[in-house]
């Protein structure tokens, strides 16, 4: 996916089994995060940066929806552990992960394996993606100062 692609409308099931679809948020734009995994430093760091900045970000127009490729149970952990107001995709299937390229090889300590890329897609109230921040620009414990300073 690109700045410019139309996202897709269907996103996938979120941590009460329920389905997620854009057209849910019809009216405002939608901040899609892409992490790694549920409970580890970077993105603890990152889910609460967008949890101290929700208010802001709800009155900047913007919805937040996280997603990994962690089940429903850990997400469930993750939201209750870290007091998290926003809901959480369960991409078992790595459905959406693949349709938004953000799943890769990666390597730590010299060790190849799969997972996925640390993106955030701004997704404006049409659905279309209107930014991407990379795996590189993200910065976990200012993540909601990043996506208000885009505006």
């Amino acid at each position: 996916m690109n700045v410019g692609d139309k996202a897709p409308d269907y996103l996938g099931t979120n941590e009460k089994g329920g389905e997620i679809r854009l057209s849910d948020y019809k009216g405002r734009k939608v901040v899609l995060y892409f992490y790694p995994k549920d409970s580890t430093s970077g993105c603890t760091a990152q889910a609460c940066s967008l949890r101290d900045g929700y208010d802001d970000l709800r009155k900047a127009g913007y919805e937040v929806i996280g997603v990994s490729v962690d089940g429903e149970k850990s997400h469930q952990k993750f939201i209750e552990k870290n007091n998290l107001p926003f809901t959480l995709i369960a991409d078992t299937d790595k459905k959406l992960v693949e349709q938004f390229g953000v799943w890769g090889e990666k390597s730590m300590y010299g060790r190849k394996y799969m997972g996925t890329f640390r993106t955030t897609f701004i997704i404006n109230e049409e659905g279309i993606i209107e930014r991407i921040i990379s795996p590189k620009e993200v910065k976990t414990k200012e993540h909601a100062a990043q996506v208000l300073g885009a505006r």
